[in-house]
């Protein structure tokens, strides 16, 4: 998935504001791995995605109906913001994780502990 950006936030937590309460995580969620799957596609043909667009989230995010963007004082606005960003935080530690290389057979033979 391309960096993400101020726009990228604010386009996403638009689509939010559509949504229930309930799904959100879930929405937020599948809108970040279009937007990875749309990077690969566009990274391997040369080529945005006919559905998702070029691998950005703001390009899968206006694939989608979206509200107006209101005011930063309005509460529901703000809760759709923090599920953006908690996702988006969530989401990348795992990727990290998952990508990260093992350690535990060299430390084993070690005798090292891993940290937690």
């Amino acid at each position: 998935m391309r960096p993400v950006l101020h726009g990228d936030v604010v386009a996403a937590a638009r689509v939010l504001l559509r949504v229930s309460v309930e799904r959100r995580c879930t929405v937020m969620r599948q809108m970040l791995e279009q937007a990875c799957a749309a990077d690969r596609f566009r990274k391997r043909l040369g080529r945005g995605h006919p559905v998702w667009g070029n691998g950005s989230l703001m390009a899968v995010a206006m694939a989608r109906p979206m509200l107006r963007e209101p005011f930063l004082d309005d509460p529901d606005y703000c809760r759709c913001l923090v599920v953006v960003f908690k996702t988006l935080i969530a989401w990348r530690c795992e990727r990290a994780a998952f990508n990260r290389p093992r350690k535990s057979h060299r430390l084993a033979r070690s005798g090292q502990v891993p940290a937690v």
